[in-house]
């Protein structure tokens, strides 16, 4: 009877043993996997605030070809960070404006994607934009640096009613934005 006992607490010790270690094991890979998260996160956040850019000029004419309307804008890359070529597809364009048909004037929100014309806005199809230029560009030429104007165009389709005041927003890949009414 006495074996027994000692067997039992031996095997109390090792079944705690073994779970004390898969327990500090497992609380050990969390903290290492929350750690690496804080800091992808925290290097998110140090380039979000080091974005920022401004709409300058905006301009609309008619779309040629087509019936549509093109819009073209300038922004200036006023913060410290610089936006990849490669990242311009993640660059959003929303436009909201008016268009004068037959049945009345009628309000269209709508997201633009990007299409890579490599700097042919001729190539552009409708409810597009492309990047026709970059000025300033001496360093990474085709990158969009600090203290550089990024020209693009935007092709919508229905034209634009040009009586009507229309918005404008433009969205980075990390989220910061600008918007501008013409």
């Amino acid at each position: 009877m006495g074996f027994g006992t000692i067997f039992a607490t031996i095997a109390m010790v090792a079944i705690i043993g073994i779970a004390s270690y898969l327990f500090i094991t497992g609380a050990l890979f969390t903290m290492d996997t929350l750690s690496n998260s804080l800091k992808i996160i925290n290097e998110i956040d140090n380039a979000r605030l080091k974005t920022e850019i401004e709409i300058g000029n905006v301009s609309v004419k008619p779309s040629n070809p087509g019936s549509g309307s093109d819009i073209n804008v300038s922004i200036n890359n006023t913060g410290a960070t610089k936006i990849l070529n490669s990242e311009f597809e993640h660059i959003d364009v929303f436009v909201y404006y008016h268009n004068d048909t037959a049945g009345g004037n009628i309000a269209i929100h709508r997201w633009i994607p990007y299409n890579d014309t490599n700097y042919d806005g001729s190539a552009l199809q409708d409810n597009e934009w492309t990047v026709v230029n970059i000025t300033q560009d001496l360093i990474n030429p085709g990158i969009f640096d600090p203290d550089e104007e990024i020209k693009i165009m935007v092709r919508i389709y229905p034209a634009i009613d040009g009586t009507i005041r229309n918005w404008l927003k433009v969205v980075t890949p990390n989220a910061v934005s600008d918007a501008k009414y013409f």
